[in-house]
């Protein structure tokens, strides 16, 4: 199976922060992957070293089997890349940009940018920098269409679309997936539309990767859990407990089952992919607020006493 990216053992690092760190991935071709996590993730720092625009701290990247940072000439022509902010030369005209794209492009498709610009109504010899930011998205988006890349990342691209504009875009990527076999690696916090067209899920956190895999798989092997809170603390020896609410005498658990059956004290319900990203994103969030809660003046000579852990109760979140 031919793969459209690789990463071995990745990591990244500004100073002494880590933005990716020893992550060991294989994208085989054909897939479109949601790129998902909390601002500060490594979400763009992973864009940006897979389109060869930055070097990795340790480990490599391969992309259809090439150094994207090295091997430019050979990768440039098959990726195609918008950022966040989705840079155009402000001073340039729609149709200046279209000349050099198709200049600089050898697989430059002329037709399918002016078709897509025209149906958008944006006008071809309107400078960039006069547009809407939607409209310099959707210039962006339609350059990076046009140069028919077989990999294309797209860093928070909906981001200043309207709700009409998103779904019409989705569906060019959509078709294009389905009949040239692009592979695209889409990072957005819009968890509805990524569920709409991509397969694949990927959740950021902290520089590592919290969870990876098959979307369809993923929401079959995560459940919502309704039972007695006596009887948590058994599921958790079996299952991974990614969230967990507790009332007096009930509690609900979302967990990532393992296979076993649970017995008929639990109630069983189907969750969505939004509500198990923003489950796994709220577990490392708690884990960050236990570990910034401050150490009670009481323990600080290392002796705890009842003052000391009534106040650890009061401040750890349930």
């Amino acid at each position: 199976m031919s793969m459209a990216l690789e990463l071995q053992n990745l990591s990244k690092r500004y100073g002494r922060k880590w933005a990716l760190r020893d992550w060991t991935m294989k994208l085989p071709t054909g897939h479109v992957v949601a790129l998902v996590g909390p601002n500060g993730a490594g979400k763009t720092t992973l864009l940006q070293l897979a389109a060869g625009l930055l070097k990795p701290s340790a480990g490599e990247v391969r992309v259809f089997g090439c150094d994207p940072h090295k091997q430019t000439r050979e990768i440039l022509p098959r990726v195609g890349f918008v950022a966040q902010d989705h840079p155009l030369y402000k001073r340039f005209t729609v149709a200046d940009l279209l000349t050099m794209g198709r200049k600089m492009n050898p697989r430059w498709d002329q037709r399918i940018a002016e078709e897509r610009l025209t149906m958008l109504d944006i006008p071809l010899q309107q400078r960039a920098g006069k547009l809407s930011g939607g409209q310099q998205a959707q210039v962006a988006l339609a350059l990076a269409l046009a140069k028919r890349p077989d990999l294309m990342l797209l860093d928070e691209p909906l981001a200043s679309m309207d709700p009409l504009a998103r779904r019409n875009f989705l569906r060019v990527l959509m078709g294009e997936t389905a009949e040239h076999g692009l592979t695209v690696l889409l990072s957005s916090h819009i968890i509805g539309d990524l569920e709409r067209v991509c397969d694949y899920l990927i959740i950021l956190s902290d520089a590592h990767v919290q969870l990876a895999g098959d979307i369809d798989e993923i929401i079959r092997t995560h459940k919502r859990l309704v039972g007695p809170r006596t009887l948590a603390a058994a599921v958790a020896r079996i299952h991974d407990v990614i969230e967990e609410r507790h009332g007096e005498r009930q509690t609900t658990l979302l967990v990532r089952i393992n296979g076993h059956l649970f017995d008929q004290s639990w109630e069983m319900h189907d969750v969505t992919l939004e509500e198990i990203v923003l489950a796994y994103m709220g577990q490392l969030a708690q884990y960050q607020r236990m570990e910034t809660i401050p150490m009670p003046l009481s323990m600080r000579d290392g002796f705890p006493c009842e003052e000391s852990e009534e106040r650890i109760r009061r401040e750890t979140p349930r």
